[in-house]
């Protein structure tokens, strides 16, 4: 506001032409700055309110259902293994276990996607008075303005992960209508790559939407 003050001074042919009234106007922005910052966690708070009652009122709607019975999706399992010879069973384990190791790498990216979601939430909000202390400057106003966008982004980030794990539930539940026991295996893979993808990309959307950088 000090800044402020200096700016609203200088402006003026640098005090050749000098209003007093800008004086009122230099109280009235520092009113507004000290109450906007004095509610800085309401703010913040508000706006994940509002993405969250989105994204409460979306889940309803999205299948999250993603669990796979393989003695269900592949029926007569038992006798497609007993009529495999041992070369196909082999080929069938080390595919399964590499599979199984690319699953696992992939559900900890996922996790990290999750939970470095949760911890930007924090680091955000943990700074929030600096920006939202600007808003009021002409010059400065722009960095609250883009804090604004970025919780919004943050916010609805979490409609663009249920977004894809609904389409990844759809997509998982295709598997049961095929018989072929390695290409339930390669595609249950190949649909968690594309989950794994996508929900690195929600990051960037939701700031490409809300034009937060």
């Amino acid at each position: 506001m000090c800044y402020e003050l200096i700016q609203l001074v200088i402006e003026k042919n640098n005090l050749h032409d000098l209003d007093t009234w800008i004086f009122f106007k230099w109280i009235f922005k520092t009113f507004v700055a000290v109450l906007l910052v004095t509610n800085t966690w309401n703010i913040v708070m508000g706006v994940f309110d509002i993405t969250q009652s989105v994204v409460n009122d979306s889940a309803g709607v999205i299948i999250s259902d993603t669990s796979i019975d393989i003695a269900t999706v592949i029926t007569d399992i038992e006798a497609k293994l007993d009529a495999m010879s041992v070369g196909g069973l082999l080929g069938l384990w080390f595919q399964s276990l590499f599979v199984g190791l690319t699953m696992k790498a992939l559900s900890i990216c996922i996790m990290l996607v999750v939970y470095g979601r949760m911890i930007e939430i924090y680091l955000v909000t943990s700074i929030a008075p600096i920006p939202v202390a600007t808003m009021v400057n002409r010059e400065w106003g722009g960095m609250g303005q883009n804090y604004l966008k970025s919780l919004l982004a943050l916010g609805f980030q979490a409609f663009l992960i249920l977004v894809c794990v609904g389409i990844y539930a759809v997509l998982i539940q295709t598997i049961a209508a095929t018989d072929d026991i390695s290409g339930a295996i390669w595609s249950c893979m190949g649909y968690t790559v594309l989950l794994c993808f996508t929900l690195f990309k929600t990051g960037s959307l939701a700031k490409s939407v809300f034009s937060a950088h």
